[in-house]
Order: C-alpha cells, then structure tokens, then sequence
C-alpha cells in the first residue's frame, strides 16, 4: 500500500552527484565514514519524511518517487535539476573586490562557501584584486541518485510522537522520554539542553507538529526537572547501622 499525503515516514538514503559519484550527504553514520564526508556534531539516524507536506521534506523529487512506495522497498531514486536543486543561473555568479571580504580576504580559496551581504555562496575564482562568488545551490543543474531504503510507517500516535522528538531534539534517543494517555503527551525534557539557547523554539515547533500528525491530542507538557547538585555533593552520607546499634 502506498503513502497517502501527509504520511509520516521514516528513510535511510545516501545521495550523490549522479555526473561525479560525488557522494555529499546521508543519513547512514557507516556511509558518513565510508565516504569521508562523516561529521561529528551530526545525529545520523533515519530522515523523518513526511509525504507532500513541508514539515519534513525533501527534494520534490524524491518525495514524489517516495509517495509511491511501500515499507521495505529498497530503491534509487533519480532526482533531475527541475525536481531537485534547481537549474544554475548564470545571473547568480558575481565578481566583486576581493577587498570586500575585510579580514577574510587572504584566508579564502576556491570552494569556500562564505557568506557577502547575506547571502551565502561559492568562491569559483580568485585573481587580480577580485573573486568570483557562485550564489547558485552548490548542486544546482546537477541529476542527483538517492539509494533509498524505505524503513517504516509512522502510524500511531506513539510512534509519531517518538519519530517527531527524535528529529527535534538533539541527545541521544536513549535520553528521549514522553508519557502519552489519551488526548495529553507529556514530554520529558532531556537534562542537558534545560539551558539551550534554542530550547524555546524546540518546543515550539514539537507542539506544533504533535498537534498537526497526532489530531487526537489535546495537550502537550514539556516536564523540566531542575536538580540542585551542589545541595547532592554536600548531602552527609548516611551509615548503616550495626546490629548492635539497632537493639542499644
């Protein structure tokens, strides 16, 4: 049976340039480590996707082609410039003096990807007094192969609520903890990120989601435990008693 819009999904997927077999990105940690793009601040676990929705997209694409599958399909996916990145234009390529980079200027080099004037984008060339900046997508014009792995269906609301904090929060999955009874989720919040700068704006957006793919729920807590240490480590240790001590 195929996925419906607004289906939750989960996916394992290694992509590359379909021209070079450059392989840019996965959700595999082994694959990270095959192909030398691995990064050790990054969650490697299955994309959370949801089907024709904006919540947890991907490339037109390959959320097209995952529209059609079903759990357990193992397949690659061809995703064309039109669907994918986009097509490159040449409007988007500037030259400017490479003194407009201040201090920057003579620690860049071809393939640097910095940020001019709020926009982020590639060095193509550097040369007399100026530098080249592609503001195209990096793979803009480029037919990209996703192997895809299509792992499960998130169809209960505990499964759904489990699959939407995994994504959101950045610990470990062993440290993610939420009690759900009837129309009220309550979720633990993990410890070290009680003083997260972002933690706000996690929350904001876990609520919205559980309220969007979990229609039965009323109510979502988030549960902070805040624990004096200090008051722990001063706490005196307490001695068990001898025998002689609890008949006297």
């Amino acid at each position: 049976m195929t996925f419906e819009k607004g289906s939750l999904i989960l996916v394992d997927y290694t992509a590359k340039v379909k021209d070079s077999e450059d392989v840019f990105d996965t959700t595999i940690e082994e694959d990270a480590k095959k192909y030398s793009i691995h990064e050790s601040n990054v969650k490697y676990q299955p994309k959370l996707v949801s089907i024709g929705e904006v919540s947890y997209p991907v490339l037109k694409g390959l959320d097209e082609a995952l529209a059609k599958t079903t759990v357990g399909d193992k397949l690659t996916v061809e995703v064309t410039p039109d669907k994918g990145f986009g097509e490159r234009d040449s409007g988007k390529v500037r030259m400017i003096p490479l003194r407009k980079l201040g201090e920057d200027a003579e620690k860049v080099s071809v393939g640097d990807t910095i940020e001019v004037d709020n926009k982020r984008g590639t060095i193509r060339f550097i040369g007399s007094g100026r530098v080249q900046i592609d503001y195209n997508h990096r793979y803009a014009g480029k037919t990209i192969l996703f192997d895809v792995n299509v792992l499960k269906s998130l169809d209960s609301p505990n499964d759904k609520v489990d699959g939407i904090l995994k994504n959101r929060l950045p610990v470990e999955d062993t440290k993610i903890a939420f009690d759900l009874k009837d129309k009220e989720v309550s979720v633990i919040v993990p410890e070290e990120i009680l003083r997260a700068d972002g933690l706000q704006i996690m929350k904001h957006f876990i609520q919205l989601d559980i309220f969007k793919f979990v229609k039965t729920l009323e109510k979502v807590n988030f549960v902070e435990t805040h624990i004096n240490k200090q008051a722990q480590e001063k706490k005196p240790e307490t001695k068990a008693k001898t025998p002689e001590q609890k008949t006297a």
